[in-house]
């Protein structure tokens, strides 16, 4: 039955042809129009994105310069260097450019291939996550955390990945926010092995470099590691691991260095100066998957819940009755994570004797190891909902029980669609 109200709710949906109003170049406006069916495979997606491009074809930036070879053809010169195309790598317009929020509009999707939208460029380790949950996925890449979440709300895509924590890094609290802005569903997890190279242009030593650049929990990751190395030198934050990687080649940066994955510096010409530089060998990245509609909660193998709430203040430990309610239930709590909260950032609590106090409101999330199926569950969240204001389940979700390897991600990213 439930089948059968999916399909006939999905026959229902109604899809606007997609069309770009923003050039990505230029920012001035622009008329794009897709085709009215768009294909499940890479390359369908690349042409769609040949389109956007196609748009912004011969105009140049006013950073840019252009110089005259013998066949009085054009080829773009991007600070003193020429293009990606004249490099000896993979060149990077034959890999799938990054989604920005200016293309993204309701899509008709076709075929079975799950589309996946995470966050980077090839070679990213959420595309490896990715890869790891979906093997046969078609992996789309996103500029940004919220664009990832749009193509799935808008029918780009069918499921986001999510980095949520890291053992050596913490929480990505900028992610969690998300989880809470939108109203997608947590419907998996999947813990990643990171392992981290120094990756830089063929030929370039380690004695020449005068910077390292990478996403900052990457430079996190690595920190005692470079500095044993010797590379005391300046440390740049990027968007992400690949997008760095990615940069040097573009730029020909021969004094720079990026931490990024062995794939990435496949993808881009890189070498690996250095294998394994990140500061723990067991430095793992949980990722969970987002989707339109929450998976059916079983019984039959591990679940875990993720729940985010706001306590109503009234009384006194109210934050130890909420936790109560779980562990007189037997249920183990794996996190727990405070928010403060945007709306109501600080409570005022006036006493005449002692003045004013404040303090900051705080959403909690936490994640349980039980199935909304169970009835324990099911109980505790009903206490739970009496000392709260606010209690939204962000899904219930079968846990990720692979063997644990150190090897996992380099294995996961050669293998992972992009």
């Amino acid at each position: 039955m439930e089948a059968a109200m999916q399909s006939s709710f999905t026959s229902q949906k109604l899809y606007r042809t997609p069309t770009v109003r923003c050039s990505a170049v230029t920012g001035k406006a622009a008329s794009v129009s897709f085709p009215n069916s768009l294909g499940s495979s890479r390359a369908d997606w690349q042409s769609m994105c040949a389109i956007i491009n196609s748009n912004s074809a011969g105009l140049v930036p006013h950073n840019h310069s252009t110089t005259s070879s013998s066949d009085d053809t054009k080829v773009p010169v991007i600070n003193g260097h020429h293009d990606s195309a004249t490099l000896d790598i993979v060149p990077v317009s034959k890999l799938a450019r990054p989604l920005s929020i200016s293309d993204l509009s309701p899509a008709p999707m076709h075929g079975s291939e799950l589309r996946v939208a995470y966050q980077g460029v090839p070679g990213a380790y959420s595309e490896a996550a990715a890869g790891k949950a979906y093997p046969k996925c078609d992996a789309i890449p996103c500029d940004q955390f919220e664009v990832a979440f749009q193509a799935v709300e808008l029918w780009i895509a069918d499921r986001a990945v999510l980095p949520v924590e890291n053992s050596l890094g913490g929480s990505i609290h900028r992610n969690y926010d998300l989880l809470l802005r939108h109203r997608l569903h947590i419907v998996g997890e999947v813990q990643l092995p990171v392992h981290h190279c120094l990756l830089a242009l063929p030929g370039v030593r380690k004695e020449c470099l005068t910077r390292v650049m990478s996403h900052p929990q990457a430079l996190a990751q690595c920190e005692h590691t470079l500095t044993s190395l010797g590379l005391n030198v300046a440390r740049e934050a990027f968007d992400d691991t690949a997008g760095a990687a990615e940069y040097i080649a573009i730029n020909s940066l021969r004094d720079t260095a990026a931490i990024a994955s062995s794939r990435a510096a496949e993808l881009y010409g890189l070498e690996v100066l250095e294998d394994g530089i990140q500061d723990d060998s067991g430095n793992v990245t949980r990722f969970v998957m987002l989707a339109r509609e929450p998976v059916v909660p079983r019984t039959d193998r591990p679940f875990k819940t993720s729940i985010v709430f706001a306590h109503n203040g009234e009384g006194t430990s109210v934050l130890f009755k909420v936790l109560a309610a779980f562990a007189f239930r037997d249920i183990n709590l794996t996190k727990i994570e405070s928010r403060p909260h945007r709306n109501q950032p600080i409570r005022l609590v006036d006493d005449a004797d002692v003045g004013t106090a404040k303090h900051f409101e705080y959403m909690f999330y936490i994640d349980f190891q039980a199935s909304l199926a169970e009835a324990r569950a099911q109980n505790a969240l009903a206490e739970v909902q009496e000392y709260t204001s606010f209690l939204r389940v962000l899904g219930s979700y079968p846990m990720d029980m692979t063997p644990w390897s150190s090897s996992s991600s380099t294995t996961v990213l050669s293998s992972g669609s992009s």
